[in-house]
């Protein structure tokens, strides 16, 4: 099943999409409970409908699992070679902004004060059970879907800010992409390789020409891996998004500067449109707009340092 969240005729509605249409499910339907609802009324054109991210996370926590992109990023932002040790432990991840949340076909502003903006290819799952402290095995029947997820990055702010040792902030807090649809986990299985991993095919595009393919398979986690690991010692809750971070090969611009030693292909501007396709899942394409400039601040005040 493929579940669209879509405006038609000034309507916010939820509904399945089948071939080149949608149909709608009843009034009020969550995403998240779209597989338990019919389908009412006629179908409507996709042409006619304006695609919305496929659902609003409560969470949306993006992994890191992919080996080349550890390797081809590290090598561009700190001119480090290989993969820190400390990767191989447990499939890491940070908690990015639900707020940010952009649609399959909406444009993306650029971050104030960027000037080296990037896409990151990724495919991110859906919790559409609650569960703590989950096993791998347990995790599966917690995964409601699966979705196309473009964590914009700007290159120079996150670079500057993770010298702190916190990790990214500002840097990917202006846009991700969620899209076309959120299709559900039984529609993906004829994908499962002997490993338990998904071989979907995936490629990236900036204005018409291929940048990147890998195989999501080239993951070294599985999705119910991560899921557990996300679970451990908490609580995941419907409708939290676990993303699988970028994949190699060209799966962001960044990974593929840091393999050339050059800024090629160039950051993204205003006016250059991304299109990241995921076999069984769809196709997402956004256009990058001018955005508004910071709004400044001082620097921080470096005070004396009086006891009470």
């Amino acid at each position: 099943m493929r579940i669209a969240s879509y405006v038609h005729e000034g309507r916010r509605r939820c509904g399945i999409v089948e071939g080149d249409a949608v149909r709608p499910l009843p009034e009020g339907t969550s995403p998240l409970d779209a597989p338990q609802a019919r389908p009412v009324g006629a179908s409507v054109p996709l042409t006619d409908v304006q695609l919305l991210p496929p659902l609003q996370p409560p969470t949306v926590r993006d992994f890191v699992t992919f080996e080349e992109h550890v390797e081809g990023v590290r090598r561009s932002v700190d001119g480090a070679g290989g993969v820190p040790e400390a990767w191989y432990d447990a499939p890491t991840f940070y908690f990015t902004n639900p707020y940010a949340i952009v649609g399959p076909y909406d444009t993306v502003r650029m971050p104030p004060g960027s000037r080296v903006l990037d896409f990151e290819l990724e495919v991110a799952a859906v919790i559409g059970r609650e569960g703590r402290d989950l096993t791998p095995e347990r995790a599966r029947e917690h995964i409601l879907g699966y979705t196309i997820l473009n964590d914009w990055s700007a290159r120079d702010l996150q670079s500057r800010e993770m010298q702190v040792r916190l990790g990214p902030c500002k840097g990917k807090d202006t846009a991700a992409t969620l899209g076309p649809y959120l299709v559900t986990a039984d529609e993906l299985e004829p994908y499962r390789d002997a490993d338990g991993f998904l071989r979907l095919a995936l490629t990236a595009e900036v204005n018409g020409e291929v940048v990147g393919k890998d195989l999501l398979s080239n993951m070294s986690w599985t999705f119910e891996e991560m899921t557990a690991y996300a679970s451990r010692g908490t609580v995941v809750r419907p409708g939290d998004v676990l993303g699988s971070g970028t994949c190699g090969n060209g799966g962001c611009l960044a990974e593929l500067w840091g393999v050339r030693g050059r800024q090629d292909p160039p950051p993204l501007r205003p006016g250059d449109t991304v299109t990241l396709t995921v076999e069984g899942i769809g196709t997402v394409s956004n256009t990058v707009v001018t955005g508004p400039g910071p709004v400044p601040l001082p620097v921080a005040r470096r005070r004396g340092r009086e006891r009470p």
